[in-house]
């Protein structure tokens, strides 16, 4: 059946494919913010349980070709996946602003067809091997194993080539081909075999309820549940650290799910290997072997965060993934391995193993509901890791008991438990000493690097230094500083729209950070109301502690709403404003495309009024400049800053001096013109508009300058623009 094992490893390919980019999809219609990304992800998830439900269903039925509804599920599939981007597109135009419950609805509703397609294969095929070879163990280790195997390997690829070269749609199109040829395949050895009675006839027959357990089928489903809620809640506390070391690159996750599904793979294999008949016939040893690895995994998923921290000082993350491999590969072989204990190999095998897969399932989606949603928001890293050992542990324990050791054994076993159980509650603090400051200084860290906050919540992680520098996800997102003659922070873009627009009235602020920026513009000496969209509300806790910033939240003039700025624009289609300001996070980090591509600029055309300007940062990437100078008929680039708009942008020196010179902010005026060095910045403010009138050859260099979108346009010319299909730079991380 070497065949069919290779088969079943392309399956794989085109399935993590097509969540990567449909994820990818739903995050930028219906928000990336924590509620919209676990809706999603969940659905995803309910729409695999859903297949494997049906899958067994289908399973049992007498005289179903179980090969042939393989085959036509994988050619199902890449018949949705061709049309997927355009369906949920056209889907988006009529519910981009509903709430998150509905969000939940319409994003099951879309990924349900093919998800449940993609989940019903396993049980469709472990039944046809249960047939062949009478060992449910070894059926579901090796189709579980090169399954996954497929879908690691995809992982890989995709980071490094499919994405980066063929964005969302050359992506799809790459799986659906996938897809046809699998299908394809399957579908012609299914009907060459039907013609040979001696390969078409099963060579194991067991009618149902003729074989042995070793468990009870329902032990099995709540260990197969617990291993599901465990496993996918450490994948949500190794993303969270890999995702801050590597300061939120896209291809973090790729890396992570890769080596997290390899493990999986090999530890299916390994299960392979222990599952043969003379293991079943001591069910005792058979369990405490079990909860030995159940234990051996929980401790080493404990331990993989404060190694990798302290790996990081030394080396590049991306060397440290192995671990999670070797973690999950413990992990992985205990769904074959329960398998075989709990299911009979009879005809009802792969009915039953859908309930198990189902199981499983539910128990991730459970996961990743209480500790991506609500843990994270409660509790901190070192906090949660301790709650996901001891409930590993206990788990663990039962499975040890239940395998009924002598009275010796588990007298030792529990008097070991506890042991553990002292050592993880005391040794905490120690192992998870200073972990957000290795992980970010990383070969910079020095033992006295200590954060003088760190503050973390469901929506990321925020650390500021000593110096008030605030890092958001691990990478620089400001300071707490509105002084221009101390300009730590840049904030002379802020201070230059005076220049080019006269009377920002009403003005909206996409991303609060620091709350430096939302300072200065609500006391331009124009601005009636400030309303600001930001992702994480952590930002509130921290604005109050520094005086440059601590009277923003006592603003009349401010309005503060936590929400995906792309979502609330969608759902707010009425709301327009002189000023639509945005300093945009790197343009190479995860889903940093959502706020540089042409479809999120038209969205903000239609945001703004007439003679409205919006104003935001294209960290340095040309190809963002060059879309936005390509998508308004007017542009100007102050710095790193791009200002874009329908209307005609002038330069006006006379007004921008009046400007920085009425400024006051908490009453105190910016520039002090009794002072030389106040006089000398204005006078190197004002220089700095005499620069857009020089043209420029090649990239700018480090010296802050002016440019206009003509300029713009000749010096960028032959750069690809940025659109959420071919995502930008995010695949092409500068390390």
């Amino acid at each position: 059946m070497i065949w069919l094992y290779i088969l079943f490893f392309f399956s794989g390919l085109p399935a993590l494919i097509y969540q990567i980019v449909w994820q990818r999809a739903l995050f930028a219609i219906y928000g990336i913010n924590i509620e919209s990304v676990t809706v999603v992800v969940s659905a995803f998830m309910l729409g695999l349980g859903v297949g494997s439900f049906l899958g067994g269903y289908l399973s049992q039925r007498s005289g179903v070709p179980l090969l042939a509804l393989f085959g036509i599920a994988e050619l199902s599939i890449a018949a949705f996946g061709i049309c997927s981007l355009h369906l949920f597109y056209a889907v988006a135009a009529w519910t981009g602003g509903i709430s998150t419950f509905e969000t939940g609805l319409i994003a099951f509703g879309l990924v349900v067809v093919p998800t449940a397609l993609m989940g019903a294969t396993l049980p469709l095929l472990v039944e046809q091997m249960v047939r062949i070879c009478g060992n449910v163990g070894r059926s579901v280790g090796i189709l579980y194993a090169v399954n996954t195997l497929g879908s690691a390997a995809a992982c890989f690829v995709a980071a490094k080539v499919i994405l980066r070269d063929f964005g969302m749609s050359g992506s799809v199109a790459t799986a659906a081909t996938i897809n046809v040829a699998v299908g394809s395949s399957v579908l012609i050895a299914h009907f060459r075999l039907s013609r040979r009675a001696d390969l078409a006839k099963p060579m194991f027959t067991e009618p149902a309820g003729s074989g042995v357990q070793l468990i009870p089928f329902p032990v099995g489903l709540v260990v197969a549940g617990f291993a599901g809620f465990i496993s996918l809640s450490y994948e949500i506390v190794w993303y969270r650290v890999y995702s801050f070391v590597s300061a939120g690159t896209a291809k973090s996750f790729a890396y992570l799910l890769g080596f997290f599904l390899t493990g999986i793979a090999i530890g299916s294999l390994f299960a392979r290997r222990m599952c043969r008949d003379q293991v079943r016939n001591d069910r005792d040893r058979y369990l405490r072997m079990i909860a030995g690895l159940v234990l051996a995994a929980n401790i080493l998923g404990y331990l993989v965060l404060p190694i990798v921290v302290r790996l990081v000082v030394y080396m590049r993350y991306q060397a440290t993934m192995p671990l999670v491999a070797i973690t999950t590969a413990l992990m992985g072989a205990t769904f074959p391995l329960m398998c075989h204990a709990s299911l009979a190999p009879d005809q009802q095998a792969g009915e039953h193993l859908s309930y198990l897969y189902l199981s499983n399932i539910v128990g991730s989606v459970f996961g990743s509901l209480l500790v991506g949603f609500v843990l994270m928001d409660r509790y901190g890293i070192q906090q949660i890791s301790v709650f996901l050992a001891l409930l590993g542990i206990l788990v663990a324990l039962a499975l040890w008991i239940s395998g009924r050791p002598s009275p010796s054994q588990r007298n030792l076993g529990v008097v070991a438990i506890g042991l553990l159980t002292t050592l993880i509650l005391m040794g905490a603090g120690r192992l998870f000493d200073r972990v957000y400051e290795r992980l970010q200084y990383k070969t910079h860290f020095e033992p006295t690097s200590r954060f003088a906050h760190v503050l973390e919540n469901k929506s990321g992680v925020i650390t500021v230094d000593s110096a008030g520098t605030v890092f958001g996800g691990g990478i620089y997102d400001g300071a707490f500083n509105t002084n221009l003659i101390h300009d730590s922070n840049n904030v002379y873009r802020a201070f230059a729209i005076s220049a080019f627009h006269a009377s920002p009235h009403e003005i909206l602020e996409i991303g609060l950070s620091s709350g430096s920026w939302a300072q200065i513009l609500v006391n331009h000496p124009a601005a009636e109301k400030l309303t600001i969209i930001e992702i994480n509300p952590g930002y509130l806790q921290l604005i109050p502690k520094y005086s440059p910033v601590a009277g923003l939240l006592h603003n009349p003039k401010v309005e503060i709403v936590i929400d995906d700025g792309r979502r609330w624009l969608v759902r707010h289609p009425d709301r327009k404003f002189d000023l639509i300001v945005a300093n945009t996070t790197f343009h190479w980090r995860a889903h940093a495309t959502n706020l540089l591509s042409s479809e999120f600029l038209e969205l903000i055309q239609r945001h703004l009024k007439a003679g409205g300007i919006y104003y935001y940062n294209a960290t340095g990437s040309q190809r963002a400049i060059r879309t936005g100078a390509l998508a308004f008929p007017y542009s100007l680039r102050v710095a790193s800053f791009l200002a874009v708009s329908d209307s005609p942008m002038a330069l006006d020196a006379d007004r921008f001096r009046q400007a920085l010179i009425a400024y006051r902010i908490d009453g105190k005026p910016v520039l002090d013109l009794t002072l030389a060095e106040h006089k000398k910045k204005l006078e190197e403010l004002l220089a700095l508009l005499k620069t857009a009138e020089t043209p420029i050859i090649g990239e700018p260099g480090p010296t802050p300058t002016l440019e206009y979108g003509d300029s713009i346009r000749r010096r960028t010319a032959g750069l690809r623009v940025i659109t959420d299909d071919n995502m930008g730079t995010e695949w092409v991380p500068p390390y």
